[in-house]
């Protein structure tokens, strides 16, 4: 593992672009504060030579062969699994994740390239039987060209890889702008695909003021497809921004998934694997639980064992062996989480744990559990991002199906209960894009990641992964 941060560049037509007399951007330490890299901005002659490259680049990569395309995302896989430790390192100290985390991180992004690897081969077209002998009907699926990418800061490295597969693996070419807060991991990428042996132009990496770049990549008319993980304003805007050009769109949006607990779920179980699921990168997951509606027969026993469960991660730096839960991404997050809680005691809530900013250097906020919440506390209508967690009662499980669709979120949700009745009723009547019962099991390489209503559009993972970077074409041939 090494002493230093990575140096940062960006990565256009195969060539490391460092800042030379470019604007630059600070890359802070959230643990303590402190500069750690700088990251050059791209100007407009960067972003246009981005976009000259990635098309000069998918006239031929369009026509490669599946397996050569399997063959560099397989060496990309082995080569994340060789680097971990300097990958998670930079990781840590840019996002503030604990170590631990990030090497998780790390090596799931290194199974989702294999994964790509293999299904990337396996992009079928079909036959379809003609009413006329001599005429051939097949169906034939393309790639649809010049993609632009946005992936966010919370997972930097396995967002980034997932639209970088997904692109590569359908024979597009891309120009992701990845977030500048948490960078080191994507240069990472950028690295270990060059050494792969990727064309240039079939990969580029700019860095800047989101707004900026994002306006002039969707304007131009070279790209194709649009793909944004983040925000959902920002991903309405960027969507309205396709949608006037007719570009496809695959967007993952906020959620604040609802976590239903019965009476008859097994509240240890739940109330441990909750209070885990929920200090995963210190609440700052978009499928993290964040509404906790739980059965007015067990919510004190759960509320007690939930609180001490979460209560007890230990927060601090994340290169610290012992941290269990590092800083939040910025101050003003910390603010947020001040803010949500003093709402909500103001609205007859009351703290189990946590509840106050912690003192000293870093954007630190203590597991802070909420008890008898109202539904009219900001926290419960806002999606938190952060590791407060809001607990309110229900006693039927109508009324709080309907209370747990009211919002327009639909991205994740959570569901403990032993009976298979109430199992079914409830997951096929959740207004969520992933539903879990009794574990957390969404995110994985073979399945589908979106959500439904305000969360976005299409999915990422799965045999779906490659549908918004492929169009359908019908093939009839008369044969005679």
């Amino acid at each position: 593992m090494t002493n230093t941060y990575i140096p940062l560049s960006m990565y256009i037509d195969g060539r490391f672009i460092s800042a030379e007399d470019r604007e630059v951007e600070a890359v802070y330490n959230p643990a303590n504060n402190e500069a750690i890299g700088q990251l050059p901005h791209a100007t407009i002659e960067d972003l246009d030579m981005a976009i000259a490259a990635a098309d000069k680049a998918f006239q031929s990569w369009r026509w490669t062969s599946p397996m050569e395309r399997s063959r560099i995302m397989r060496a990309v896989a082995g080569m994340i699994r060789e680097r971990v430790e300097d990958i998670a390192r930079n990781l840590t100290l840019d996002q503030g994740k604990p170590l631990a985390e990030a090497r998780n991180e790390v090596m799931g992004a290194a199974d989702h390239a294999e994964w790509h690897a293999e299904e990337c081969r396996r992009i079928y077209g079909r036959v379809i039987p003609s009413r006329d002998p001599s005429v051939r009907q097949t169906v034939i699926r393309q790639p649809v060209g010049v993609c632009a990418s946005f992936s966010p800061w919370n997972y930097p490295l396995n967002q980034a890889l997932r639209k970088i597969c997904a692109a590569l693996g359908s024979g597009c070419t891309i120009i992701l702008k990845a977030s500048e807060d948490a960078p080191s991991a994507v240069v990472a990428l950028a690295q270990m695909f060059h050494e792969a042996g990727l064309p240039p132009g079939c990969l580029n990496i700019v860095w800047g003021v989101p707004a900026e770049i994002s306006e002039h990549l969707i304007k131009s008319p070279i790209v194709r497809k649009i793909s944004f993980t983040g925000s959902i304003p920002v991903g309405k805007h960027l969507a309205a921004m396709a949608g006037s050009q007719m570009k496809r769109t695959t967007m993952e949006l906020g959620g604040h998934s609802p976590v239903l607990v019965f009476d008859d779920a097994d509240i240890d179980k739940a109330a441990s694997l909750l209070a885990i699921y929920k200090g995963l990168n210190a609440g700052q997951v978009c499928m993290s639980p964040s509404r906790f509606y739980v059965h007015a027969n067990v919510a004190d026993e759960f509320g007690e064992k939930f609180a001490a469960a979460f209560g007890s991660r230990i927060v601090g730096d994340g290169m610290d062996s012992t941290t269990t839960m590092g800083p939040l991404a910025h101050n003003r997050r910390v603010n947020a989480m001040t803010e949500f809680v003093d709402d909500a005691t103001a609205k007859g809530a009351s703290i189990l744990t946590g509840g106050k900013a912690m003192d000293g250097p870093g954007n630190f906020f203590p597991p802070t559990v909420l008890m008898n919440t109202p539904d009219s506390a900001n926290i419960m209508i806002e999606e938190p991002f952060g590791p407060v967690a809001p607990i309110t009662t229900f006693s039927d499980v109508d009324e709080v199906l309907a209370r747990a669709n009211a919002l327009p979120f639909g991205l994740a949700s959570y569901v403990f209960t032993k009976s298979s009745k109430t199992s079914h009723y409830v997951t096929s009547r959740l207004e969520a894009g992933m539903v879990n019962v009794n574990h957390f099991g969404i995110a994985l390489p073979e399945t589908p990641l979106g959500g439904v209503k305000d969360s976005g559009m299409g999915s990422e993972g799965g045999s779906e992964t490659f549908d918004a970077y492929l169009t359908t074409k019908f093939i009839s041939e008369a044969t005679a």
